[in-house]
């Protein structure tokens, strides 16, 4: 009885009109992620601070190493170091005092605008000997 009631053309253009459906929600969850991701884009590249180096100026270290010592209150920015060569696309050529140098990224460098850093009264001990 049920074979003789069904209608497969009915239920054929059912189908077809369902895997229509699902197209079209997968093409506009497609469209809204592109739209999001553009407009996330835009809002982080807005919020970008743009470094600008040259050769001979000062910078400070991000060292993300002093995570491993502990102290909240020690700086992890070292140096300051002098810049030698500024390489496209955001990489950097350090010198050290003991005329060392070495290539950096330039997310971990910023401008230092200060006189050099006196290592011995920098250090200040909480505890008494």
């Amino acid at each position: 009885m049920r074979r003789l009631n069904m209608d497969w053309n009915a239920a054929g253009r059912n189908r077809l009109m369902q895997l229509n459906e699902l197209d079209e929600f997968r093409n506009e969850a497609y469209e809204k992620a592109k739209i999001y991701k553009e407009r996330t884009k835009r809002w982080h590249d807005k919020n970008l601070s743009r470094k600008e180096f040259q050769p001979g100026q000062q910078v400070l270290l991000f060292n993300s190493r002093s995570k491993l010592f502990p102290g909240k209150l020690k700086s992890r920015w070292s140096g300051p170091y002098t810049e030698v060569t500024v390489f496209p696309y955001g990489s950097l050529e350090l010198k050290n005092r003991n005329n060392e140098t070495f290539k950096v990224n330039c997310q971990r460098v910023k401008p230092y605008l200060g006189d050099p850093i006196d290592q011995a009264k920098s250090i200040i001990l909480l505890k008494p000997l």
